[in-house]
């Protein structure tokens, strides 16, 4: 009777390992696809401007309900000025002026104006139709890579296949020694 009960204790134990060796999944966190925190989100906060004096008071604009303020920040206009444009050059849409051109090539064959959203929710349903997560969490492994291997792009054939069309790969490295 003791051995019986010793050996039911033995592998209830050896079944119950798995979830004591649990935690974090060993992956980095840019492979989560959803919020796990209740904190704020660092990335939706931007500093706003210090506030100034203009030169010329009587050149400030009417202010509007719910328009732009003088110290709102403006990432977009920010880094065309890093990048030695000028901020005053960008439209309505957050373009410049010569990029309209390259934009109304790509669109010669229509845009979708939703295609986060779109791209989101196929996404989405990609993932619950392949779901893992049982397995990823009883073992501590993840199959982020292995659901998306059918859509990664093969790096080592597109650059032979632009090499072997004349096209210029001079900053991709040399093929990785086998």
């Amino acid at each position: 009777m003791q051995t019986t009960f010793i050996k039911t204790a033995t592998i209830l134990a050896l079944l119950m390992l798995p979830a004591a060796c649990g935690g974090r999944n060993s992956e980095p966190d840019l492979l989560e696809l959803t919020k796990t925190g209740t904190g704020p989100d660092e990335f939706a906060i931007l500093p706003s401007r210090p506030l100034e004096t203009p030169t010329d008071l009587a050149a400030l604009p009417t202010p509007t309900p719910g328009g732009n303020n003088r110290t709102d920040p403006n990432p977009l206009a920010d880094a065309v000025v890093a990048l030695g444009g000028s901020a005053g050059a960008l439209t309505e849409d957050g373009t410049t002026g010569p990029d309209s051109s390259l934009l109304a090539h790509a669109s010669r064959h229509g845009y979708s104006p939703d295609i986060r959203q779109v791209t989101a929710a196929e996404d989405l349903e990609f993932r619950r139709n392949n779901r893992g997560r049982v397995l990823e969490r009883a073992f501590n492994v993840s199959v982020y890579f292995r659901k998306y291997r059918h859509q990664a792009l093969d790096q080592q054939a597109e650059l032979q296949r632009l090499r072997q069309a004349g096209i210029r790969t001079s900053a991709a490295p040399s093929a990785p020694a086998e």
